[in-house]
């Protein structure tokens, strides 16, 4: 199938986590509004459409965004609150759309594809927002095209409230005019060399040949050729097939020992947690296993609010052990598995722990970065190695 030929809809809420706190409190609506950490230490997670008027944007420290709109109303945000929103809206398009996939907290693709042969796909997609408006209570914008990077694309350009088809013959013109900041992926420094360049249009780069992007930006450079030339063969993903990353541990012997197993399970969260970071993941999904010395299996689940902090991981692993470990009999094996993955920038997880937490994550995903994954361990991991040898593999 030639990549126009295809019908994909992009769905983004629009300022998610602003939208969310305006439906819980109405006198927030048509304000400069802030989300995130309240001290000047802390970033913006999110902003209304008003505030970045004022250059406001995400992940922009908040002593910035105090300077530059000082009227800003600023709210510390509920994690809680927006995960709840966003499975709302993941489980009110799965039970409509044929495939669909989520691609972070607030933002879905939908592969409609042989669908507009029985009705239009326009048509479906603005039944789509309005049923997202008027049951879950939140704005939500749309762009329709023939592939993920144009219907993205297209989304973005007509956000807030908004909603447009691309056809394929309208692609080019489309793209064309645009600035190469606007293409999915190309980051500032790409932006700044292609710049220098005197390349700051589209339809600029789409008159670069294929080889001297390479030569000049590597894999990514084909990359964003493509995408400049409106050009996406990566698929939707169905959401139900998104994947897991798990650790589980057998013991060198059968144990009960109850405290030494919740600090195997801390370990593994540990590394677990810097995984999901560097990957730019969050979990929603947590699922404890264990297995008995009859080699029965049994598991615990539980869904969360969207987060890549240990502590808060490990807190809930720890409760799950104990629901699923209700047989005082030896165990031989446990394990964790975390599901429900989306992409995610880090800033949203602020709500979970503190700043100064937060910020100590950080630090100790550089020294791993730098040095490896076991460069920081948590001390009560390191002695209870030494102490409980037996039960590690």
């Amino acid at each position: 199938m030639d990549f126009g030929d295809k019908h994909i809809i992009h769905m983004d809420q629009d300022a998610f986590f602003v939208s969310v706190e305006i439906s819980k409190n109405s006198s927030l609506k048509g304000q400069p509004v802030i989300i995130g950490g309240l001290s000047d230490r802390g970033v913006v997670a999110s902003c209304s459409y008003e505030a970045r008027k004022y250059g406001v944007h995400s992940a922009m420290p908040i002593r910035m965004a105090r300077q530059l709109c000082p009227h800003a109303i600023f709210v510390k945000g509920s994690m809680e609150d927006y995960s709840k929103k966003s499975h709302e809206i993941t489980e009110l398009l799965q039970e409509r759309v044929p495939v669909l996939e989520k691609a972070s907290i607030d933002e879905h693709y939908i592969d409609m594809t042989g669908m507009d042969r029985f009705f239009g796909c326009m048509k479906f997609a603005q039944e789509l927002r309005s049923a997202v408006h008027q049951q879950i209570g939140l704005p939500i914008s749309f762009g329709l095209s023939i592939n993920k990077t144009v219907s993205k694309m297209v989304t973005n350009e007509y956000k807030p409230n908004g909603e447009k088809q691309i056809e394929k013959l309208e692609v080019k013109p489309f793209l064309d005019p645009l600035s190469i900041k606007k293409i999915p992926g190309l980051g500032d420094s790409t932006f700044i060399k292609l710049s220098e360049m005197g390349v700051r249009k589209i339809h600029t780069l789409t008159q670069i040949p294929q080889d001297l992007m390479f030569k000049i930006l590597g894999q990514n450079g084909l990359s964003i050729w493509q995408k400049a030339n409106g050009i996406d063969l990566s698929p939707v993903v169905p959401y139900r097939e998104q994947k897991s990353i798990g650790k589980q541990t057998t013991f060198d012997s059968d144990s009960m020992d109850v405290a030494g197993m919740k600090i195997i399970l801390t370990d593994m969260i540990t590394k677990l947690a810097f995984e999901l970071r560097q990957k730019q993941k969050l979990t929603a999904c947590i699922t404890v296993t264990i297995r008995y010395a009859n080699f029965e299996t049994v598991t615990q689940q539980a869904k969360i609010p969207y987060t890549s902090i240990d502590s808060t991981l490990i807190a809930k692993a720890k409760e799950l052990f104990d629901k699923v470990y209700i047989k005082r009999m030896l165990l031989r094996l446990v394990g964790v598995k975390l599901s429900h993955l989306v992409s995610g920038h880090e800033q949203i997880s602020l709500y979970g722990p503190s700043e100064k937490i937060y910020n100590l994550y950080q630090s100790m995903d550089k020294m791993r970065n730098r040095y490896g994954a076991d460069a920081v361990r948590l001390a009560t991991v390191l002695l209870a190695k030494e102490e409980k040898k037996s039960i590690y593999k």
